[in-house]
């Protein structure tokens, strides 16, 4: 029986990303669908998301628009169509302070927010560099590290030094430091009692982007080939593939890219009104299916 009701939510897209973005070395190899998402994890009284995704103002629009975003919602519109609220979200893990996974803590008024320590202190000295340093600031919204350090001060910041386990029941965090950026982390739900439930959902931030960063470009030969950007070591990021495929059961499918646009091809999805795709991974006990029933429905 499952602890946790989660679903991996998009709230936004970028219709043509480089796949050499996405995977190392990928170069001229044409170009692919990225959606933005954030996970949300419902049970145990209680319910927590990963990553937070950004606000599309100020210099958070900026960066979108750099980086070619389109069809922004915010989480009001798109937790709605699972029947929550962003006052309902009372735990949010940060896997890393880039922009779009960071970028709106404001929309979390009732949540309590984690993150690895290293990432803060670390982007804050980034901040401190001269400007010739200023490409170790890709993808950060300054805004950002603020809002998160005035987060400790009401209280509502935990600042995690390496792995942690039972964050929130069956839910672990484990560090990666020096890969995709200065202290990224992964998540992992044991959706089911005990230590070593085989019913382990891995949730990879940007430590992997797609499939093809878990197992290569072809599945009857894997390999593992890193994301396309990387603060710290492409052989970091490699060991941390391994790792979270461990924590997964050796399944790569139960470690979620939330990038992936694959997704909704191995998971029940829908896609709604606003063309943004509900994946449902997993139900607990009397909770109704958010995608079939509804799909169904439409």
């Amino acid at each position: 029986m499952n602890r946790y009701s989660i679903w991996v939510m998009e709230f936004a897209h970028v219709p043509q990303y480089h796949l050499s973005g996405l995977i190392y070395g990928a170069h001229n190899q044409g170009y692919r669908r990225l959606p933005y998402c954030y996970i949300v994890i419902k049970g145990q009284d209680r319910i927590a998301m990963v990553d937070a995704g950004y606000n599309h103002k100020a210099y958070g629009e900026v960066l979108a628009t750099t980086y070619g975003v389109r069809n922004w919602h915010p989480p009001r519109e798109v937790l709605a169509e699972i029947g929550i609220t962003p006052e309902d979200v009372s735990t949010v893990f940060i896997t890393h302070a880039h922009f779009d996974h960071m970028g709106n803590i404001e929309d979390f008024p009732n949540a309590t927010f984690y993150i690895q320590e290293r990432e803060l202190s670390k982007w804050v000295w980034a901040m401190s560099l001269e400007r010739r340093f200023r490409w170790l600031m890709l993808g950060i919204d300054p805004g950002d590290i603020m809002r998160a350090v005035d987060l400790a001060r009401q209280g509502r910041l935990v600042c995690v030094n390496g792995d942690k386990q039972d964050a929130l029941p069956g839910i672990d965090l484990h560090a990666a430091f020096d890969t995709h950026t200065w202290a990224s982390m992964y998540v992992t739900v044991r959706n089911s009692d005990g230590p070593n439930s085989a019913n382990t959902w891995v949730f990879a931030g940007d430590l992997a982007y797609t499939y093809e960063n878990l197992r290569g470009m072809n599945p009857e030969d894997p390999q593992y080939i890193p994301v396309g950007l990387a603060t710290g070591s492409q052989v970091n990021l490699i060991e941390t593939s391994e790792a979270m495929v461990k924590a997964a059961g050796g399944d790569p499918h139960r470690v979620i890219p939330p990038h992936e646009d694959r997704l909704g091809s191995v998971f029940p999805s829908r896609t709604t009104a606003a063309n943004l795709r509900i994946t449902e991974l997993a139900l607990a006990a009397g909770e109704p299916s958010r995608v079939l029933s509804r799909a169904a429905g439409e």
